[in-house]
């Protein structure tokens, strides 16, 4: 691994351990990494809410809290969490992020800031804090949160494109931008942020694959034999459009009786498709397990689902897909072929892309796997060679490491 410089990073982000879905393993891992080879990190962040979007019970009471995990400084602060998602509730989600970790953030000793997004709101502190204080600020896009709030359905007259504006601003004032995948860099460059400042940083497989027999686990969780299980898992919001998923259980209750689609996690949407798929039996939901037996119910599945709107293209790229490449399952996804997950699944070898809400569409290539079990075999084979010779732990620190030491480099 390469030696980083030594010097004291701060960084803020509304994800971190203990979430498991979405972002936070991945700004998890990235300070952990950073601590490890002698830095003085700290992590500015909102208390655990994510995808349920409700505090986590150790964290309903007091605060900010500090914490102290593997060498990194935790310091947590409570945003106004959304009862519903839309684009003023996510608005005041980000305004009260950003008040909040400014009281605790503002005077803290650092040499350099690392803004992660999502939030934009904490990506904006983060770069007025090294203005103000002159040092190097780094920016890690997660999300394109402007491509998100055109894409993904949010409601909000014209909130897509102020927060793209408040998004170039954040990116033309970092001195090294980070990119989880490579479908970002056009938008970025079109905002000014030349080439060089550009670093692809692709997120990691932050598990380790079961050790597990799947008829075990598939025995505990109730999947009968002769069942082809299909899983989703992660987040049921409005990007997903999980609404195609239900269609798809409805029509197999016909067509394909031993097709079970099964929806895992949580999130703004999950009630909404619950009331939906009541009384579908092809259809069950399983709350997010325990780190520990993630993989193993990853890896009991037949098929893993990724399932995104039609309208989604670049504003992201799926965090469950390390997850699921590292499992070693073949993947379907039902997203946009000249999109940024397509592109992913094509890089990886891991399997299908179909057209997104086409539940039928979804039903056959599921049933193809099926029929062809060396096929599956090997989508799956090779996504696992994807995660561990591209995606593994050890080339993300030093990922890392090359990120932070190129930050510290541009000290004025």
């Amino acid at each position: 691994m390469n030696e980083l410089v030594p010097g004291r990073i701060l960084i803020v982000g509304v994800n971190y351990w203990p979430e498991t879905a979405g972002i936070g393993p991945y700004t998890t891992g990235l300070a952990e990494h950073l601590a490890a080879t002698g830095a003085s990190v700290t992590v500015v962040t909102a208390v655990p809410h994510y995808p349920a979007w409700k505090v986590a019970p150790a964290y309903e009471r007091g605060g900010p809290h500090t914490e102290t995990r593997k060498g990194v400084t935790i310091r947590r602060v409570r945003p106004r969490m959304p009862d519903q998602m839309t684009a003023a509730s996510r608005a005041a989600f980000e305004a009260s992020f950003a008040l909040k970790a400014h009281t605790v953030a503002a005077d803290m000793k650092a040499d350099a800031v690392i803004g992660v997004v999502p939030s934009l709101a904490g990506a904006g502190l983060g770069a007025w804090i090294a203005h103000r204080r002159r040092i190097p600020y780094g920016v890690i896009f997660q999300d394109l949160m402007g491509r998100s709030a055109e894409q993904s359905g949010m409601a909000g007259s014209g909130v897509a494109a102020i927060t793209a504006a408040l998004e170039r601003r954040v990116a033309r004032a970092a001195d090294v931008v980070g990119v989880v995948a490579t479908g970002f860099s056009s938008f970025l460059e079109s905002a000014g942020v030349e080439p060089r400042r550009l670093r692809h940083l692709p997120n990691w497989c932050h598990i380790h694959p079961s050790r597990r027999a799947r008829l075990t686990t598939r025995a505990e969780l109730g999947w009968r034999e002769g069942q082809t299980i299909v899983l989703h898992a992660g987040n049921m919001g409005a990007k997903q459009a999980l609404e195609n998923v239900i269609h798809a259980a409805k029509l197999a209750q016909t067509e394909r009786p031993d097709l079970q689609f099964v929806l895992m996690g949580d999130g703004s949407h999950r009630r909404a498709l619950e009331e939906m798929g009541r009384g579908i039996r092809n259809l069950a939901f399983l709350d997010p397990q325990p780190s520990d037996k993630f993989p193993d119910v990853l890896a009991a599945a037949d098929v893993l689902l990724v399932n995104e709107r039609a309208t989604v293209r670049d504003m992201s790229l799926p965090s469950k897909l390390t997850s699921y490449f590292a499992c070693g399952r073949p993947v379907v996804a039902a997203v946009r072929s000249d999109g940024t997950t397509a592109a992913e699944m094509e890089r990886a070898g891991a399997g299908v892309v179909v057209a997104p809400g086409n539940p039928q569409a979804l039903i056959d290539a599921v049933t193809a796997l099926r029929l062809d079990p060396q096929r599956a075999a090997a989508l799956g084979a090779s996504g696992y060679a994807y995660a561990t010779d591209y995606l593994g732990e050890v080339a993300a620190a030093e990922r890392s490491v090359g990120f932070a030491t190129d930050l510290l480099s541009c000290a004025r």
